[in-house]
């Protein structure tokens, strides 16, 4: 190998365990809300719909944010955006230690808005450096992305508890990674320089809003998204509500969370090499639909498998809404573009889920009816992830 090969291999070597510090980071921040819920309901007085905002403001700053993240890389580069990504992350998760409810809620959207900037650019990037690995480096990021969730998940309620830090302080402590991706990724940030494209932002919003296939792969992702951070959001609380304690409640959701890397780690290698995904897609969502069905049904016991269960499709089903954006797309550009409008109208959908999920409750009173909602979502995302499997390109 020649010193200029070496030296390609030690960049990319470089630039993968950067992102990977990058993806770790992306869920933390939201994944350790869900199992401390009753805890800040029970310091703040907040309702169910309140709370909820906590899960939905982050998701209205992706839809926000993600269809202007290509003008921000047209400024200061991909790896200069993603920079001022785990900066401004950072100063979220800090802004919320602030005992103030409206700093619960400030530095929660202010973390959103650094989250859509990284959802965004790991397929641009996927597809400018590894576009023929695309499938293994989505397969291996957005495990990475479902490890963070899941170690949030599990850790929140004993940092909270048994190590006393309060709801708050194990809120905080996601900052240290955050912080330490943050000088990681800073060797990239001259490597990944401003696109020398001269091609019209409004333009390319144009004919992607005009495409029937970039709104399949958008709503898939929205879809897909909503009951992501549904579960996310309420399962705990619906596991309590059935007699488990908190403890429990918040393992069971680190253990979706973490069977949840399985399916984001083989999903994406496999689709990425099947001439179409529909097949893959309709296996999902049936998947789905049973793991959903063992979750209503109480008397079928058995929790932890049904939970197992859907953790390993809302992975798989993840992983491959970022796999799309890759393989839909026909450049660099291309992938940005289409990453910032499908994951702007997405997670524009997928940001009424939680409070809707939550109004549902607390409009019945049981969250048998809220649960039944996801079996219509999940028909829904079955229509457009046939769609979005197509062997075509935007």
């Amino acid at each position: 190998m020649s010193p200029t090969q070496k030296s390609a291999s030690r960049n990319n070597y470089l630039l993968v365990v950067g992102i990977i510090f990058i993806a770790i980071n992306l869920r933390p921040a939201l994944a350790s809300v869900g199992p401390l819920v009753e805890d800040i309901r029970v310091s703040t007085g907040l309702s169910n719909t309140l709370l909820g905002l906590l899960t939905t403001l982050p998701l209205l700053a992706f839809g926000v944010v993600s269809t202007l993240t290509p003008l921000f890389t047209k400024r200061f580069g991909i790896g200069g955006t993603l920079l001022g990504a785990m900066l401004l992350l950072t100063a979220g998760i800090a802004i919320r230690y602030i005992n103030w409810i409206p700093a619960l809620y400030i530095g929660t959207l202010l973390l959103g808005v650094a989250i859509a900037l990284g959802n965004v650019l790991l397929p641009s990037i996927t597809k400018r450096n590894f576009n023929e690995n695309s499938g293994f480096m989505t397969s291996l990021y957005s495990s990475f992305m479902a490890l963070g969730a899941a170690t949030a998940a599990g850790l929140s309620v004993p940092l909270a508890q048994d190590i006393e830090l309060g709801w708050r302080g194990s809120l905080v402590v996601w900052g240290v990674p955050s912080l330490l991706a943050l000088f990681v990724w800073m060797p990239q940030v001259p490597k990944l320089t401003k696109s020398s494209s001269d091609r019209s932002f409004k333009e390319a919003m144009k004919k992607l809003s005009s495409s029937r296939l970039a709104w399949n792969v958008a709503l898939f992702m929205g879809l897909q998204s909503m009951v992501f951070y549904i579960i996310l959001a309420w399962l705990p609380v619906i596991l309590q509500s059935r007699g488990y304690d908190a403890a429990f409640a918040g393992w069971m959701l680190s253990l979706s969370q973490a069977t949840g890397i399985i399916g984001s780690l083989v999903i994406p290698y496999v689709a990425g090499k099947q001439k179409n995904q529909r097949t893959i897609v309709t296996v999902l969502v049936l998947l789905e639909a049973v793991s959903l069905l063992g979750i209503l049904l109480p008397e079928f016991g058995l929790i932890a498998v049904w939970v197992s269960l859907l953790g390993i499709v809302l992975g798989g089903t993840f992983g491959l809404a970022l796999l799309f954006l890759v393989l839909r797309s026909r450049d660099t550009d291309g992938a940005t573009e289409l990453s910032g409008m499908a994951q702007s109208v997405g997670y524009l959908v997928a940001a009424t889920g939680p409070m809707l999920f939550g109004g549902i409750f607390d409009l019945t009173g049981d969250w048998d009816y809220a649960l039944l909602f996801l079996f219509l979502v999940a028909a829904i995302k079955l229509y457009m992830g046939l769609g979005a499997g197509k062997a075509e390109k935007v």
